[in-house]
Order: C-alpha cells, then sequence, then structure tokens
C-alpha cells in the first residue's frame, strides 16, 4: 500500500496533479544513484562566488568560512539524534513531539529550518521523503543532499511510483509495508528515524550511529544490520 498523506499536517502531493510541472517526462525514468564531486547547482554557485569576489562584495576568506560551515554538516549529526532515540524512549518521545526542541537538548542546532519533524519507521509504516518542487533537505542534521535526491527521476518517480524509485536505489520495501511519501517543502522538512536493528540489545549509543546511515534517514533504504556492519555493506 502507498499513501502519500503527511501525518502532521503538512503538504504533501499525490501522484496525480502535485505541481511539479513536467514532472511526468520522467516517471518512468530509473533513478540513478550517481553522486557526482560537483553537480549543476554547485558549479553555478561556484562561478557566482567568483563573481562576486572580483566586483569586491566577498573576499576568499568570507567564502572560505561559508564553505567549512557547509561541509561541516554531514549525516553523522542525524545518526546521533537516531542513537539516542533507540536508546531513550522519553528522548524519542519528545524528539516526536517536538523534533527541534530535541536536538537542541544534544546540542544541535536546526534554527534554519522553519518547521522540522521526525517520522518513525515502524514494522507496519515506511516513510520515504521527496522534495518534489527542488531540493529542500535537512541539512543540518544531514549535510547536503546526495545528487539523486536533487535529480528529475527522483522527484517524480518517488510520488509516481515510489516502490519503483525505492528498487532503483536499491531497496526493496516489503509489500505488506504501507509507505508513504512526504514532500519536503521551505516551510517544513523531515527525518526518518528508522528502524532498529535486531540483535543491538545492550549496544552502546556511540556504537548504533555506527548502523545509522544518510539513506536510512532519508527513507531510502534500513539502518544496517550488525552482520552488514561488520562485512562492510555500502554505507549510504
Amino acid at each position: 500500500m502507498v499513501t502519500t498523506n503527511d501525518p502532521n499536517n503538512y503538504q504533501s502531493h499525490k501522484s496525480e496533479g502535485h505541481g511539479n510541472e513536467g514532472a511526468h517526462v520522467h516517471e518512468d525514468s530509473p533513478v540513478e544513484r550517481v553522486e557526482h564531486d560537483l553537480d549543476y547547482f554547485q558549479v553555478r554557485t561556484l562561478a557566482l562566488a567568483e563573481i562576486l569576489k572580483e566586483k569586491g562584495i566577498l573576499t576568499t576568506d568570507e567564502v572560505r568560512r561559508a564553505v567549512e560551515d557547509i561541509y561541516s554538516k554531514t549525516p553523522a549529526i542525524g545518526s546521533r539524534v537516531v542513537a539516542r532515540s533507540w536508546t531513550d524512549p522519553e528522548f524519542k518521545m519528545r524528539l516526536l513531539e517536538n523534533a527541534a526542541a530535541a536536538c537542541d537538548e544534544v546540542g544541535i542546532d536546526t534554527a534554519s529550518i522553519n518547521h522540522l519533524v521526525v517520522l518513525e519507521n515502524t514494522n507496519e509504516v515506511h516513510y520515504m521523503v521527496v522534495c518534489t518542487l527542488c531540493s529542500c533537505y535537512p541539512r543540518p542534521l544531514l549535510g547536503q543532499p546526495p545528487t539523486w535526491y536533487k535529480s528529475f527521476p527522483y522527484r517524480s518517480k518517488a510520488v509516481a511510483d515510489p516502490r519503483g524509485a525505492l528498487s532503483d536505489l536499491g531497496y526493496e520495501a516489503p509489500e505488506e509495508i504501507e509507505l508513504r511519501v512526504v514532500d519536503s517543502t521551505a516551510d517544513c522538512r523531515y527525518l526518518v528515524l528508522p528502524r532498529r536493528p535486531a540483535g543491538t540489545e545492550g549496544w552502546s549509543e556511540e556504537k548504533l550511529t555506527t548502523l545509522v546511515t544518510r539513506d536510512s534517514m532519508i527513507g531510502v533504504g534500513d539502518a544496517l544490520t550488525p552482520e552488514e556492519l561488520e562485512t562492510g555493506a555500502l554505507i549510504g
């Protein structure tokens, strides 16, 4: 079963007429897991920065500090939040009720996000995040979005054929699980709380963070199992 209902009453788009102009052109295109060193928008940003430096509006040092701040944000930050929620039921409850306040408890500033919602995956429901219009993403928790997240095939196929999009990315969602697609926007951004893998009873919070992948916090995969971690499975 697939739904596009947002349980927190923030805007979600159904596959029919979801407002992404031209997206139907890409519905049958496979989602490719490609991550370039520099994508189209990053190249444009660098070009703009060069122009601003030439005009004396920005200095090289200011640009460097801004870039360092951007790349200091990585999925490791989000993994701390997930691991804490796995080991502290009261923290998880606060996280699901007020994500920004809970993140602040562990020293993570999400003030740049207008509204942050954490959605919990269970054995019955699996959440998957997409931004149908551009690339809205919880950067303070996950860093920069992967190239495929911003691509037209993912943005359209995640809504029109979410199971197909997940399959393209190498994840087969169990048929018995209800799949819910949520649309990230400038007003509301999402972090998926993946299911805690079996066999991790007694693990420390620090050790649990090694199981939390970026993809699992977007909802296009699960957290790693202990076996996958031991065998060096690809971490998304």
